[in-house]
This record gives C-alpha cells, sequence and structure tokens, in this order.
C-alpha cells in the first residue's frame, strides 16, 4: 500500500511540475501580445508551445510526466494597419504577434484545473498516509 501512495505522490508531483511550466509559458505569451518589431524587417514575438511526454519513472515505478519540449508558434503572424508605427512595412501594415488571448486564456484554465487536480490528490495520499500511520499506531 505504501509502494501505491509512492507513486500517487510522484506522479502528481510530476503533474504538478508540468503544469506550472504551461502556466509560466502561458503568461509569456499572454504578456508578450502586442510585442510587436521595433524596426519594419523585425519579427514580433512568436508564441510558445509546451509539449509534454509520459515516462516510467524507475525510483518510483510511477508513470509520469515531463516537459518535453517549448517550441515557437509557426502559424502566420496576423497583419494590423497601424502606419505610424515603427515595424511598419511601406503599406502601413504591421505583423502582430501570432497569440490570440482568448486561447492562451482557455489553456490558462485547463493548466490551473489540472494542477489544482494533481494537488488534490496529493493532499488526499498524504491524509491517507496520516490515515495509516494512526492505524499502525494503534496496534
Amino acid at each position: 500500500m505504501v509502494d501505491d501512495l509512492k507513486i500517487a505522490v510522484a506522479s502528481s508531483v510530476s503533474s504538478l511540475r508540468a503544469q506550472s511550466t504551461r502556466m509560466r509559458i502561458l503568461s509569456e505569451n499572454l504578456a508578450n501580445a502586442t510585442a510587436t518589431a521595433s524596426t519594419e524587417d523585425g519579427e514580433p514575438y512568436r508564441r510558445k508551445i509546451v509539449s509534454f511526454r509520459s515516462e516510467l519513472d524507475r525510483a518510483s515505478g510511477a508513470s509520469v510526466v515531463r516537459v518535453q519540449q517549448i517550441s515557437r508558434d509557426s502559424s502566420p503572424f496576423p497583419i494590423q494597419n497601424d502606419p505610424g508605427h515603427p515595424a511598419a512595412d511601406k503599406n502601413g501594415n504591421v505583423k502582430m504577434p501570432n497569440v490570440n488571448s482568448l486561447v492562451e486564456l482557455a489553456d490558462m484554465r485547463e493548466a490551473s484545473r489540472s494542477y489544482e487536480a494533481s494537488l488534490q490528490v496529493v493532499k488526499q495520499t498524504r491524509e491517507m498516509i496520516g490515515n495509516l500511520v494512526d492505524l499502525l499506531r494503534v496496534k
């Protein structure tokens, strides 16, 4: 039973770490949602995407989640007409970051819920360990 509890904690802790990284990247995307280039030939901020992978943790025997990579979104930049902007081309168009705030907020909500669920597993596991210790003391 103790091994099962270790596995639950190891799996949940790995999820907490992965979702924390995801939240940090999503926050960075939101913070840069309007970050354009400072010159005409420059590129604006390019959205980052977090990819996960599942692997076996040999020490605990748990299936854990890890951040596989943080990559850049290759989708095209939206164009906005702003002739006075320093990054405007000869037609007055500016490349904007490929960050959609609604998508980032939806992803952030999902990451937050996943984080909360994993935290709840850790809390319940701690409670179960405490109950087990109490039972062992009684005998």
